[in-house]
């Protein structure tokens, strides 16, 4: 075992002994209830990521088919003046080749 080995394994040691310190301090006998109560906040925090990044896509979405006015996905939309308007070309246009 080399020194700068021995050294390492005191590091780690101390390291954990000031973590089990400072939770029997924060959390006296009820250490195990912590281990819960943070997966129970990791999970809660994941959903609320979640349903921001779904918030963002679908204001997203809103906002790019308000500013484009058309659809994505080939069907007519209607412009906010009221005319429709089609993304698909029409036959004429495709068969003019």
């Amino acid at each position: 075992m080399t020194a700068q080995d021995y050294d390492n394994q005191l590091l780690e040691s101390v390291s954990v002994r000031r973590r089990r310190l400072r939770d029997a301090l924060l959390f006296g006998a009820q250490r195990q209830r912590r281990s819960l109560d943070e997966r129970v906040g990791k999970v809660f925090a994941g959903v609320v990521i979640a349903a921001v990044v779904c918030a963002g896509c679908v204001g997203w979405s809103f906002v790019s088919h308000r500013v484009i006015g058309k659809s994505p996905y080939g069907a007519s939309v209607t412009a906010p003046s009221g005319q429709s308007s089609s993304t698909t070309p029409s036959p004429s246009a495709t068969s003019s080749r």
